[in-house]
């Protein structure tokens, strides 16, 4: 094996791509129904770097790669989940409070247990604590106040492996109850309701009796009547026939608000009106919300939206719901003017594959300074976010704006995607040869145990107190969970495993995304503290 692994070291691509791809190959072989996904391209790398620090030979990924790795992962992360984190985040302020409260918690009997009971020093107790939350902006800040970075780095090496295993184990907790989830998207759909109330209320008054939830798609006055798109303004008479589009409750409140459920189908009459399924594929137009597209192609064709599919998900085409390219829209709109709208709209399926580079790389780079820039601590010292923190932050805030003047900030759903992947395991496997090599220095030394010890209670603690408190105070579903609990370990192999057991839903991305800026955060101070007592 030695000319295998000097080859090896001395061709770091080939690494790089040799363990994605034979890592990925044990990944998706599943016994019971169970893989590790894009995790066992870390667990692949560590073995390997072991192995070959046996013969004598560091076999490394580069760090360079593991950091762009990084910054494409939480970017699109990051943009990805911008439109919807900071809706989200008003809501969570109890859990983001509970899971600092949870790194404090973990700390303080991380030294307690750590230096009274194990014997282990500051320094190395300040890396376990790094190690067992997979945090390795949180290494370096430990090893800076302790003085000690080699002790703190031993520390961390051992607690990596449980550090990640422990948190899976949790996330796959959670997924065993997601079938009890109460957040499930619920399916939209549409019916032809037939109005027998006699106030003659307006579109946008009737819709908003219904909490605004619902659109009409479809109007006709009488039997034989012509059907028209109706704007917000029109009259709905009694006796009229229009075509609610909603999740399923709310259609089922709509029809009973207005009148009753008609045998009648609007859809199935195309002599006026019909529906298409259109790309979203013009620049222009990322970044708008329904509202402002509907407007344009009101005054053009009399056509609306009543549908955008992003990904695997059908969503209500609401007023404000921001449209990215490769948004698929339905529109419904007159019938020989579909192939004009579509001409208009883009069609095309660059909508879906655009990578979008001045977005990509401008937030790229601001965000690896962002993550870059020395933050002063009270009391004296400095820490930085770290790329992946500082990244992600700026996918957050590009993927909210969408558009800035002339720039487009969003990604498409499916280019975060693929960009995601690809970056994740760039990570995974230079994190893996990085930490081998670590372990097996540790190893060698005999107080192995003792780390591995400390690192698995530290992981405990946070894995435990934040399954049960996600779940039995803030009834968090276990599909959001998954994903809260790779975000609070800031850990990409955690979220992949939740991706991987549940097809990617965006639920588990959001999750992640809600907690990962501030677990960043927290816990380099925690470290930074900890390591300084």
């Amino acid at each position: 094996m030695t000319s295998v692994f000097t080859y090896l070291e001395e061709q770091p691509i080939v690494l790089l791509f040799a363990l994605i791809g034979f890592g990925m190959v044990i990944g998706r072989t599943k016994v019971k129904g169970i893989g590790l996904g894009a995790a066992a391209v870390l667990f692949l790398a560590i073995g390997t770097s072991a192995w070959a620090q046996a013969y004598g030979i560091e076999v490394r990924v580069p760090p360079v790669m593991g950091t762009f790795g990084l910054a494409l992962f939480a970017f699109s992360i990051g943009n990805n989940s911008g439109a919807t984190f900071f809706q989200s985040l008003k809501r969570a302020a109890g859990p983001i409070a509970t899971m600092v409260l949870l790194f404090i918690v973990a700390a303080a009997a991380g030294l307690l247990i750590g230096r009274h009971v194990l014997g282990m020093d500051t320094a190395t107790i300040a890396g376990t604590f790094a190690g067992a939350t997979t945090n390795t902006p949180a290494l370096a800040a430990a090893g800076e106040s302790s003085g000690d970075p080699g002790a703190a780095t031993v520390g961390y090496a051992v607690a990596y492996l449980f550090g990640v295993i422990g948190m899976i184990i949790a996330s796959g907790m959670a997924l065993r109850h997601a079938a009890e989830d109460l957040d499930n998207p619920t399916p939209v759909t549409h019916t032809t309701i037939r109005i027998e109330r006699d106030d003659n209320p307006t579109v946008a008054a009737f819709v908003k009796e219904v909490d605004g939830a619902v659109e009409i798609s479809r109007l006709r006055r009488g039997e034989q009547g012509k059907i028209w798109v109706p704007d917000r303004t029109d009259i709905l008479e009694r006796g009229d026939l229009m075509t609610v589009v909603g999740e399923v409750d709310k259609v089922n409140e709509a029809a009973v608000l207005a009148g009753h459920k008609s045998t009648h189908s609007l859809r199935s009459d195309r002599r006026y009106l019909d529906f298409r399924r259109i790309t979203i594929s013009q620049t222009r137009f990322a970044g708008m919300t329904v509202g402002e597209l509907d407007v344009l192609l009101e005054e053009k064709w009399g056509a609306k939206i009543s549908r955008v599919r992003r990904g695997d998900s059908d969503m209500l085409a609401i007023p404000n719901f921001m449209l990215e390219l490769g948004d698929r829209v339905r529109v419904v709109g007159p019938t020989l003017k579909l192939k004009e709208i579509s001409r208009f709209l883009g069609d095309s399926s660059r909508g879906l594959t655009d990578i979008n580079p001045v977005g990509l790389g401008i937030g790229l780079a601001l965000g690896v300074m962002l993550g870059e820039a020395e933050i002063p601590i009270p009391g004296g010292g400095h820490f930085s976010l770290g790329a992946a923190a500082g990244v992600l932050i700026m996918g957050l805030i590009m993927g909210k704006l969408g558009r800035i003047g002339p720039v487009i900030t969003a990604l498409p759903n499916s280019a975060n995607a693929v960009l995601g992947e690809l970056g994740l395991l760039m990570f995974l496997a230079q994190a893996g040869t990085n930490a081998g090599g670590q372990i097996a220095v540790a190893f060698t030394g005999g107080s192995w145990w003792r780390i591995l010890v400390l690192g698995a209670i530290i992981t405990a603690i946070m894995a435990f107190g934040l399954y049960f408190s996600m779940r039995k105070i803030f009834k968090i579903g276990g599909t959001t969970l998954s994903g809260l609990l790779g975000g609070a370990q800031t850990q990409p192999a955690v979220l992949a495993f939740a991706n991987d057991r549940t097809g990617a839903d965006p639920r588990v991305a959001l999750g992640y995304a809600l907690v990962y800026p501030v677990a960043m955060i927290g816990k380099i101070l925690v470290a930074h503290v900890l390591g300084g007592m």
